[in-house]
């Protein structure tokens, strides 16, 4: 198809990715970035992009679909690439953390652009690679991450690209990073016709917000009527400190059974049975995803200890956080892979 390009001499190199692969990986994420590439290729009649799969020792790594992918590399020999992104699942770790975090940060160092889509943020956060860089959070995981990296600054929007940092919500963003990299390389036509090819109707960049869906309705949390969107986001900003109804129907200006009214419309629940499931959503991120106690995952979200929380879940999930904590690892041992990944 031969498009002319007006891109400097620098954009006509060739773009190497590497895709650091770790076990329990979400596919999506690897084939919505690689796929696109491919195409702005094909389109551009030369090889802009070209891509390597990568593990920590070079050996195959299964996915979360339980699909083996065998990477060309091991990450200590890794030379002449020009971005790695990780795909990980939340808990994904090196089994050599000293050697495979050594690896990233010399990649680092010689002016690599180190990246990571969905899970794959929090082996790089592990590695001390985004002090001082906004991350991108996965919304289902953003409890998940504040917790394990308190001092970190994150955001809800798709894509975060900082200096030599890129970091990608989920496999939707990572096909939007992928033409972002495509308009940067070869203009917007080519990156127009590639969202054409594979029907992306919305390209989206830096500045989008993650739709994130409001629980129990069909509707995402954005597509809210004002008042009501108002009052889930303060309740999302309070998680460990509750605060009453009342106090948010104040900041709102809506009398509280007004509040009620919308809420049961919208989502089948009262502002407080919402409120709490809001809260359980997020200690499930700690039960799943991290290694602190029952006690200190309740005080999390605001109960004063386990029993009542543990209750609660159990209406919820259909377990108690004990028995799911349980499950998921024992579904750990035996796969060798984490879940859910997104």
């Amino acid at each position: 198809m031969g498009h002319q390009q007006a891109d400097s001499a620098g954009q006509h190199a060739c773009l190497h990715l590497g895709f650091l692969i770790f076990s329990g990986f979400p596919m999506a994420c690897l084939t919505s970035m690689i796929e696109p590439l491919r195409a702005a290729n094909e389109i551009s009649g030369r090889e802009a992009f070209r891509w390597s799969l990568i593990s920590e020792d070079g050996a195959a790594v299964e996915s979360s679909a339980k699909v083996a992918f065998h990477p060309s590399a091991k990450l200590a020999g890794v030379r002449g690439v020009d971005h790695i992104v990780l795909l990980s699942p939340p808990n994904g770790r090196f089994a050599n953390p000293r050697q495979g975090n050594g690896a990233l940060r010399a990649l680092a160092r010689h002016g690599t652009v180190l990246g990571g889509v969905s899970g794959g943020v929090f082996p790089l956060a592990r590695a001390g690679l985004l002090e001082g860089h906004v991350t991108s959070v996965h919304w289902c995981y953003a409890s998940a991450f504040a917790d394990e990296f308190p001092d970190h600054p994150t955001t809800d929007e798709v894509i975060a690209a900082q200096g030599r940092r890129l970091t990608v919500s989920g496999a939707a963003a990572a096909f939007d990073a992928a033409l972002m990299l495509i308009d940067q390389r070869l203009g917007r036509e080519v990156m127009t016709e590639v969202a054409c090819w594979f029907q992306h109707p919305q390209v989206r960049g830096a500045g989008e917000r993650q739709k994130i869906p409001a629980l129990r309705a069909a509707a995402t949390s954005d597509m809210l009527p004002e008042p009501v969107g108002r009052a889930v986001r303060i309740m999302s900003e309070n998680l460990a400190e509750p605060v009453s109804i009342a106090d948010i129907c104040a900041q709102i200006d809506l009398s509280p059974r007004h509040l009620e009214r919308l809420f049961k419309t919208l989502t089948g629940k009262s502002p407080l049975v919402y409120y709490r499931n809001l809260r359980l959503a997020a200690a499930r991120q700690l039960v799943m995803y991290s290694n602190k106690s029952m006690n200190e995952v309740a005080q999390a979200i605001g109960y004063a200890s386990a029993s009542p929380f543990r209750q609660r879940y159990l209406e919820t999930y259909g377990l108690t956080p004990d028995e799911e904590r349980r499950k998921i690892n024992t579904f750990r041992v035996r796969d060798n892979r984490p879940v859910p990944s997104v």
